[in-house]
């Protein structure tokens, strides 16, 4: 299966098209929300199928249209697959639906690292 990679720095309309057209379905959402408080280490198939109370034939659909919408990447670890959040697709999400928020040259995007937690970038913007 081919998967298209995405320099996750940029975000045009194409990809966050196709991110929220992923994210518009309720058992996908709820999918990439479990991942990101997952942290980078992510979760195991089975283990979300089973907190989401999900087939794994239905879940293994819903996966792959996440990867394809390059918001969850996918790792081999032995016989299991490892499914994580891709913080910086997400981050890049937010920045190109906020640019420019209000009128202004401001971001207003949180950034999330998973590592130190979210900021809110806000506090740092500047009216024009």
């Amino acid at each position: 299966m081919f998967v298209e990679t995405w320099n996750i720095e940029i975000m045009d309309e194409k990809r966050a098209i196709a991110a929220l057209g992923a994210l518009a379905q309720e058992t996908r959402l709820a999918l990439f929300r479990l991942l990101v408080t997952a942290g980078p280490a992510g979760l195991r198939a089975g283990v979300i199928a089973e907190r989401l109370g999900v087939q794994p034939s239905s879940l293994s659909f819903h996966l792959a249209q996440l990867v394809h919408a390059g918001l969850i990447t996918q790792r081999r670890l032995s016989r299991q697959l490892i499914y994580s959040a891709e913080y910086g697709a997400m981050n890049a999400l937010l920045a190109y639906l906020t640019e420019n928020c209000c009128g202004r040259e401001a971001v207003c995007a949180p950034v999330c690292d998973p590592v130190v937690g979210c900021n809110s970038s806000a506090a740092n913007t500047t009216a024009a």
